[in-house]
């Protein structure tokens, strides 16, 4: 508990808070199409297909977003950004409660709602900015948590839906709008760790590096995973085990909990273990136990459990990866932050695809399962040969921070200018 004090006693906490309020709920309205999943497709009369790409649309949207919005962030603050952006929010789900009544008009919606998903970068270079290297991790992964807004969804959203109808959900949803707006306005403070001097050639560079789509690669599995299986799962269990629409939501919210809880463990495990070792053990987790889903189709118990062992690898996972992203380029962590969030999010967009598709052309899900663990799997090969050269300039072994601050491993100068490596 000292040790705890001491963190947040480094940096700012209002804005730490503030930060994680604004993403929690940003995460729950992301998801919301999926959370309600099961009484659209029974609305619409959709088939597995078109519910995957209903559930697809969000992510995509959200992932292409990101690197925009951070951009924004770098020139009219951090704050001021998130402010635009729950604007936009409180547009799309006007339209949502008011516009929605066909298929068209849903994959409109999904558009909008990924104004929602892009809020990512933003948030946790906003709660971590004002602490020091050694506590980034814990900082981000604290804020980083706020995905359990998802799991706020699956369990709020289909009890609503059930209530007073699937599309009354977005209007209660924009009156729940007003507190993340009140605390980043009461609570939330600019960081003074970005250099408002460098131009945006020089805040992009991590566009032209392996780095970067070394590290959007990583998060095509961790968080892409995360968010796609989160919008898949209530259709899931409804379809495959014939529990209630109800029930399913709250069979994802366990998923959900477990996978922004450890998130925060990821952050802090990485600031002493180094995200590159968090990030070997996590995706042989989360390869395994999602090969091992495949096979369990039969048992709910059993997929139920290896879902939540892999949820709880893949928010680890997160933590794990944001651990490493201020520390490789810690000038421009928003920008760096939202590029890979923006890549590495599309992976989510292909997982409800890939489980759709599945379904309805070889009536099983068990390919959708296979792909994404191989992918996991060759995802861990790609990091342990990259990791070579990480840990020889910017890292220490294991993808610790280094005692010293960072070598530099990009580039900063007026003259600099970005490079392939």
């Amino acid at each position: 508990m000292a040790g705890f004090r001491t963190f947040l006693k480094s940096g700012h906490s209002p804005t730490l808070l503030a930060a994680f309020i604004y993403f929690t709920y940003c995460c729950g309205v992301w998801v919301s199409n999926g959370a309600m999943a099961p009484f659209i497709k029974e609305s619409l009369g959709l088939t597995p297909a078109q519910v995957g790409l209903m559930l697809s649309i969000p992510i995509f949207a959200g992932a292409l977003m990101r690197f925009p919005l951070g951009v924004l962030a770098q020139y009219i603050g951090r704050k001021n950004a998130t402010l635009v952006e729950m604007t936009g929010i409180a547009v799309a789900l006007m339209y949502g409660y008011f516009v929605v009544e066909t298929f068209n008009d849903l994959l409109a919606m999904g558009v909008l709602l990924g104004i929602a998903g892009a809020s990512f970068g933003v948030a946790l270079s906003l709660g971590s900015g004002s602490f020091p290297a050694h506590y980034k991790g814990l900082a981000m992964g604290l804020v980083g948590a706020g995905n359990v807004g998802t799991s706020v969804a699956a369990i709020l959203a289909p009890q609503l839906a059930q209530w007073w109808g699937w599309k009354t959900v977005y209007g209660i949803a924009a009156l729940g709008l007003l507190v993340p707006i009140v605390v980043m306005v009461a609570l939330a403070r600019e960081p003074d760790d970005v250099d408002k001097h460098a131009s945006l050639r020089e805040h992009m560079a991590c566009l032209f590096e392996k780095d970067g789509w070394a590290f959007s690669t990583i998060y095509a599995v961790t968080f892409g995973g995360f968010i796609g299986l989160i919008t898949f799962l209530p259709s899931y269990y409804y379809d495959q085990f014939g529990v209630s629409k109800v029930q399913a939501g709250q069979l994802t919210m366990l998923a959900a909990f477990m996978g922004a809880a450890l998130r925060v463990l990821g952050g802090w495990i990485s600031d002493r273990w180094g995200g590159i070792n968090t990030l070997t053990a996590v995706l042989v987790v989360v390869g395994l136990s999602l090969l091992a889903c495949g096979f369990t189709q039969h048992s709910l118990v059993l997929t139920t459990l290896l879902m939540l062992l892999c949820f709880a690898a893949l928010g680890a996972g997160n933590g794990a990866l944001f651990q490493l992203v201020p520390l490789r380029w810690p000038a421009s962590t928003a920008v760096a932050g939202s590029m890979i969030g923006e890549i590495g999010a599309l992976g989510g967009g292909l997982v409800p695809n890939a489980m759709g598709l599945s379904k309805q052309y070889l009536d099983t899900y068990l390919w959708g399962f296979a792909l994404f663990a191989t992918l996991a799997l060759l995802t861990l090969l790609m990091m342990r040969w990259m990791q070579l050269r990480w840990t020889r300039t910017w890292a220490e072994k294991g993808g610790r921070a280094r005692a010293a601050g960072p070598v530099a491993a990009q580039p900063t100068g007026a003259t600099a200018t970005p490079h392939f490596r």
